[in-house]
């Protein structure tokens, strides 16, 4: 090897040394910066299309109406996954007894994990939005769902289609932006 050869190999190892760390910064400057716009709560459903799961749930301690995947044809409605040990879902409570006594559409609940007792109270304090009510005791029906946690809320077609899925509370601006217009929608003749 000449001495030219070994400069110019020892210039090249010289630039890269210092091309590496800007080729690493810049991706993790990219991938930093899709992370800063990307919204959590839109992570995407697999059950989004296709047929609400097989389901049957006995109704929350006082209620009367249960809840199954048949009750979740011929009409658009919501249903609303809570339990009474969560804070978001008390947040967004207020909401879904407006919707409520709007007539938007039929509301149903999925209550998840609570014990029946908790269950029943948490409705007779704070208010009881939902056309039926499913007791989900051990989580089995939510986690066919795709739930990662409460609350979570489903809008569901007249064929028994999961249209979209809202992760986390629901505020004013997400019913106004998404929910009602895809209930409009869904509703025209």
């Amino acid at each position: 090897m000449t001495t030219v050869d070994s400069t110019a190999t020892a210039s090249r190892r010289s630039r890269l040394r210092y091309l590496a760390p800007l080729v690493v910064f810049a991706g993790l400057a990219i991938v930093l910066g899709w992370e800063l716009t990307h919204d959590p709560r839109n992570i995407p459903s697999t059950l989004v299309g296709k047929p609400v799961p097989s389901f049957s749930l006995p109704p929350v301690r006082g209620r009367i109406l249960g809840l199954s995947d048949a009750d979740l044809k011929g009409e658009v409605s919501l249903v609303n996954v809570f339990a009474s040990w969560c804070v978001a879902c008390r947040e967004e409570h207020p909401l879904l007894l407006k919707m409520k006594s709007d007539g938007v559409v039929p509301i149903h609940g999925l209550n998840y994990k609570d014990t029946p007792d908790n269950a029943a109270r948490w409705l007779n304090s704070f208010g009881d939005p939902y056309t039926r009510t499913g007791a989900d005791l051990n989580g089995r029906v939510a986690i066919d769902w795709g739930v990662y946690g409460v609350p979570e809320t489903f809008v569901i077609g007249k064929d028994g289609r999961i249209v979209y899925k809202h992760i986390g509370p629901l505020s004013q601006e997400a019913l106004d932006r998404i929910i009602l217009p895809l209930i409009r929608d869904l509703t025209k003749p």
